[in-house]
């Protein structure tokens, strides 16, 4: 009987790593986390501000991760009717439910930096 429970513990372990792995192909990235994060904060953003939040990150490297956080839904672009244009960038419904492990995230490196810091 323990037999046939194992390959399907095994089948559902199979497709835990798979969506750990599809996750990490959305999110991972020096930069992706803190653009979501910046956004996530404020609910709405302007590539300049999101510049200013993310220390670090070029002009270039930006554009690029928004564009791919915009294909994968996690963002939506709106482009302002001011002058000069401005781009306003801010959470899908499905952007949004990565809302909590931001906070998570945000929560654990705070408690991170002071244990390493205590040190």
């Amino acid at each position: 009987m323990e037999l046939e429970c194992k390959p399907r513990v095994e089948q559902q372990h199979k497709k835990e790593m798979m969506a750990v792995q599809d996750s990490m192909d959305v999110l991972s990235g020096k930069w992706k986390i803190s653009i979501l994060s910046s956004i996530c904060y404020y609910n709405k953003r302007r590539f300049s501000d999101i510049l200013n939040d993310v220390v670090g990150i070029s002009n270039k490297m930006l554009s690029k991760e928004l564009k791919e956080l915009e294909i994968n839904k996690l963002i939506k672009r709106t482009v302002l009717d001011t002058q000069p244009i401005t781009v306003q960038y801010e959470l899908t419904d499905h952007g949004l439910t990565l809302k909590t492990i931001i906070n998570y995230l945000t929560e654990w490196g705070i408690e991170h930096r002071k244990k390493i810091i205590e040190q």
